[in-house]
């Protein structure tokens, strides 16, 4: 059977291709591949079981498939190729893989790299970059160069581990399925993926069953095992497409609350606690926790922290970090709980770089529970992402209150992502954005100023009266860009001086802030929001791992402002 992530990869592969071979040119037929691989690859629903039941119409009815594509994953579903993508290989011989993820190298750069020094795979632009080859090419620089190398480098670090919004669409399908086996009891992805980590390593799956046998062979008979590497009577180890590792132990249901925490982690954490169990005459493994041979606690997880004089610790924070000292005084924080948000605030519209309406991003965010969104399209000295100039964004602002005069439901409110500039300033003139509900203000350029600059241009955008809201922070890219350099504590400093509130992005390749800086705000005082950056309806299911970020910053509801009403949220900015 197709999977998702190959349907998804061959998207992506051709909106890659395309830009190569046609460039400014293809631009928008280009971005059509790439929506349709994001919404492909987030579906909890395989493709191909969608068109068995359905056909084509069914594949009409997914997000960002219209009838061109709808053909062509047809085509692939029928016959396991994809012409247009093949023919695009011929012409254009790349290792398309190998430059997916790597920031500031992208199809205009591959094009001329190729045409220039027949540069075909990552390994051959690390060979020419360290043999000072690229300096020669029109367009590079001696600096240039050891960017790249720099860039590369920071790639092949982060490339044992995938982004979690990459990894937990189909953990969870797979989840969903083990539950459906005969017998299944209980079904979990453990490990870092229950910790909800930003980067997955494998997938670790425990389940409670009557036949484990049962288990074993429908888990290494899924569609998505390329491989079995290994199986016993309760252990199976399969890769799955795509790369990724995943285990499967069946466990009795006395020992569940044991092997779920002993699976979920984290090591540091694990061996905390087992240090506890030795300090109290107990033996901690996954099978349980023991009293010499007696059996004492393992059925659940709560039994099992209670049994070591611990409160119960929520997965997301359980890093030796300073829960364990918390949790034997019962002083753990109430974290922020998933589902809690009532609003979005960075949501972008096809008026710049999105690809819906307003009109149909607000409809969407009230599907998804929210009562409201702000429209953050970018701004002027934005060019590449359609940015608004002051005419534009006044005209959307009289738009915006049309639209909730006859919406039900969901309040849209009028925002901008306002471009913050090299010396600080911003594009949009102050008269423009008072108009506004609500101003955000991001870095898109100039990321390797020295990091005193760099942290003055978001100090002195905190301190325009103007902005309520600074987005993604620090501007990394998860294992594809590190961000620019930023003494985040004097952010933090000036946020809380100037009543200016932090962005968590929820988007799986930010996840900016980090956790670490969420922690730190929280602690000093400074409110957070968590947004989307939707740029398609679906991606307001991202809110999740935003929420889990700052869960994993030991953040509180409290902390997070766009927990609040409309008019509360309002209130409480600038």
């Amino acid at each position: 059977m197709v999977k998702n992530a190959e349907l998804a990869k061959a998207m992506r592969d051709i909106g890659f291709l395309t830009e190569v071979e046609d460039g400014d040119n293809a631009q928008f037929k280009a971005r059509a591949y790439y929506r349709a691989a994001d919404t492909i690859a987030s579906l909890l629903e395989n493709v191909a079981d969608i068109y068995g039941r359905q056909g084509v119409a069914g594949l009409l009815e997914i997000p960002s498939i219209g009838k061109a594509i709808a053909a062509k994953i047809e085509e692939f579903i029928k016959t396991g190729r994809m012409r247009h993508l093949e023919e695009l290989k011929e012409k254009i011989p790349i290792n398309v893989d190998e430059f997916y993820g790597i920031e500031g190298i992208g199809p205009k750069t591959v094009k001329m790299l190729y045409d220039k020094l027949q540069i075909k795979s990552l390994a051959e632009l690390e060979t020419a970059a360290s043999q000072g080859r690229l300096r020669n090419v029109p367009g590079f620089t001696e600096r240039k160069e050891q960017d790249i190398l720099k860039r590369i480098e920071f790639f092949k670090r982060g490339k044992g581990r995938r982004i979690i919004g990459e990894i937990y669409p189909l953990a969870k399908q797979i989840e969903a399925r083990l539950l459906k086996v005969q017998g299944v009891k209980k079904a979990v992805a453990a490990g870092s993926l229950r910790r909800m980590k930003e980067t997955i390593g494998d997938i670790d799956y425990l389940v409670v069953a009557d036949d484990p046998e049962k288990v074993m062979e429908f888990f290494v008979r899924m569609p998505e095992v390329d491989e079995v590497i290994g199986r016993g009577p309760a252990k199976a180890f399969v890769r799955l497409a795509g790369n990724i590792d995943a285990d499967l132990l069946v466990v009795p249901e006395e020992s569940w609350g044991s092997a779920l925490q002993y699976f979920t982690g984290s090591k540091e954490h694990s061996v905390e606690t087992r240090k506890i169990a030795i300090a109290k005459g107990l033996r901690l493994n996954e099978w349980g926790v023991f009293k010499g041979d007696k059996r004492v606690a393992g059925a659940t997880e709560e039994q099992v922290y209670q049994s070591l004089g611990l409160q119960w610790i929520p997965p997301e924070i359980r890093e030796n970090a300073g829960e364990i000292v918390l949790a034997k005084k019962n002083q753990l924080p109430e974290l922020i709980e998933y589902g809690s948000l009532k609003g979005d605030l960075q949501v972008h519209s096809e008026n710049s770089d999105g690809t819906a309406t307003i009109e149909e991003m607000a409809r969407a965010a009230r599907e998804f529970g929210l009562d409201y969104i702000a429209i953050t399209d970018h701004t002027k000295s934005l060019a590449l992402a359609g940015g608004l100039d002051e005419d534009e964004l006044m005209e959307q602002i009289d738009r915006i209150a049309e639209i909730n005069d006859r919406l039900e439901g969901v309040r849209v409110l009028s925002s901008a992502e306002v471009n913050i500039m090299k010396d600080g300033s911003l594009d949009m003139p102050s008269n423009v954005l008072d108009k506004l509900d609500i101003v955000g203000a991001a870095i898109h350029s100039n990321f390797n100023l020295p990091i005193d600059i760099q942290t003055e241009r978001l100090v002195k955008a905190a301190k325009n009266p103007s902005v309520d809201i600074l987005f993604h922070p620090t501007g990394r890219l998860i294992n594809k860009r590190e961000g620019y350099p930023v003494d985040i504590e004097k952010v933090i400093e000036a946020a809380l001086d100037t009543n200016t509130v932090l962005e968590i992005d929820a988007h799986y390749d930010r996840l900016d802030l980090k956790d670490e800086y969420v922690r730190m705000a929280a602690r000093k005082g400074v409110k957070l929001v968590i947004d989307s950056d939707a740029h398609h309806p679906i991606h307001f299911a991202y809110l999740m791992f935003g929420i889990a970020q700052a869960r994993r910053g030991w953040a509180r509801q409290q902390d997070v402002l766009n927990t609040l009403p409309t008019d509360k949220l309002l209130k409480a900015l600038k």
